[in-house]
């Protein structure tokens, strides 16, 4: 094979992991609104447990 097979081959696969790699950061950028979804979820959670529960009742 001839350097410029070596050189070729070599220009396609960085073009492909280039690809995975935007791939990859458009996913991992789509699911951080879901991060923020589920930590107000269980704030909200804890919330009304705390409102859900009875208070002790203080002694004069």
């Amino acid at each position: 094979m001839h350097p410029e097979t070596h050189l070729t081959r070599h220009h396609f696969r960085a073009a492909d992991l280039r690809a995975e790699a935007d791939a990859h950061r458009l996913t991992a950028q789509a699911k951080r609104p879901y991060a923020i979804r589920t930590r107000l979820g269980w704030t909200l959670v804890e919330v009304g447990l705390r409102l859900a529960s009875p208070r002790p009742a203080f002694a004069h």
